[in-house]
C-alpha cells in the first residue's frame, strides 16, 4: 500500500509539473520566438519548477559554505541521482543559466523547448557532437550564462545510488572559460524522488543541498582538468559520505 502511494505521489509531481508547463507554454512559446527574450524563459522555468514541487510537498533547502554570488558566471557541477535535481538548480541559480543535458531531452514534450531554446543538447556517444555542444556551452559563457552539468553524465541505476566517476568535460571547459567551478552536493534528493520516481514512488519532503565555495580556474591549463575533476569530486564525495553519516 505504501508502495503505491508513493508511486502514486510521483505521477502526481509528474502530472503537476506538465500541468503548469502547458498553462505556460503559449508564453513560452511567444518568447521562443526571439532569442533575446530567452532570459525570459530561464525565468519561466525556475517558476514552474518551484511551484509543480511545492504543490507536490518538495521544497529545496540550500545550504552555502560561502555567499555564491548568481549574478556571476559559474560552471556548476552537481551529483545526480534524482530527475529533481533539475528543478533544484533551477530554484537555486537566480541568474542566468542553461544545462548541458542528454540529447533525448530535445525530444521530450515538457524538455524539448527548453533545450530547442536555452540549453545545450548533447549525443554523447558522438565526439563531434559533444565538440559542438561544448563549443556552444563556452559561447554561452562569454555571453555571461552559467552552465550546469552533471560531471557524472546521468542517473546509474545503482540503487541506492553510488557517486559515479566523473566526466571531465565540465572542468576542462571551466578551465577554458576562465570561469570558478561551483561543486553542489545534492545530499537526499534520492531519498525524496529516485530517478524518475517510476520504480520507487516519491513522497513529500525537503531536499538538502549544499552549495561548496567556487574554486577559481584562472591561471590553470587544460593539462590540469583532470585534477580539478578529482578536486570536485573528492569535495562532493565526502559531504555525502558526511550527510550519510550524521
Amino acid at each position: 500500500m505504501k508502495l503505491i502511494l508513493k508511486k502514486a505521489h510521483a505521477h502526481c509531481y509528474r502530472l503537476g509539473i506538465a500541468f503548469f508547463y502547458m498553462i505556460c507554454y503559449p508564453y513560452l512559446y511567444f518568447l521562443a520566438r526571439n532569442p533575446k527574450r530567452y532570459r525570459s524563459i530561464v525565468r519561466m522555468r525556475r517558476i514552474i519548477a518551484t511551484i509543480s514541487s511545492a504543490v507536490a510537498g518538495i521544497f529545496y533547502r540550500f545550504e552555502y559554505e560561502e555567499t555564491v554570488n548568481w549574478n556571476n558566471t559559474y560552471v556548476v557541477c552537481p551529483n545526480h541521482a534524482a530527475s529533481i535535481d533539475i528543478s533544484a538548480m533551477c530554484a537555486m541559480i537566480s541568474g542566468d543559466c542553461s544545462f548541458m543535458g542528454k540529447e533525448e531531452l530535445s525530444e521530450s514534450a515538457v524538455t524539448s523547448l527548453f533545450f530547442r531554446t536555452i540549453d545545450v543538447p548533447v549525443n554523447r556517444d558522438s565526439k563531434i557532437s559533444a565538440y559542438r555542444a561544448f563549443k556552444k556551452a563556452a559561447e554561452k559563457i562569454g555571453d555571461g550564462t552559467t552552465m550546469i552539468i552533471f560531471p557524472e553524465g546521468g542517473i546509474a541505476d545503482d540503487y541506492p545510488p553510488q557517486l559515479q566517476p566523473f566526466k571531465n568535460g565540465p572542468f576542462r571547459l571551466a578551465i577554458e572559460a576562465g570561469v570558478p567551478i561551483v561543486p553542489v552536493s545534492i545530499l537526499n534528493a534520492w531519498q525524496i524522488l529516485w530517478d524518475t520516481g517510476l520504480k520507487f514512488g516519491s513522497r513529500p519532503g525537503i531536499c538538502h543541498i549544499f552549495v561548496h565555495k567556487p574554486i577559481e580556474t584562472s591561471g590553470m591549463n587544460p593539462d590540469e582538468a583532470d585534477a580539478l575533476r578529482d578536486r570536485v569530486y573528492g569535495i562532493i564525495k565526502q559531504k555525502l559520505a558526511e550527510y550519510d553519516h550524521r
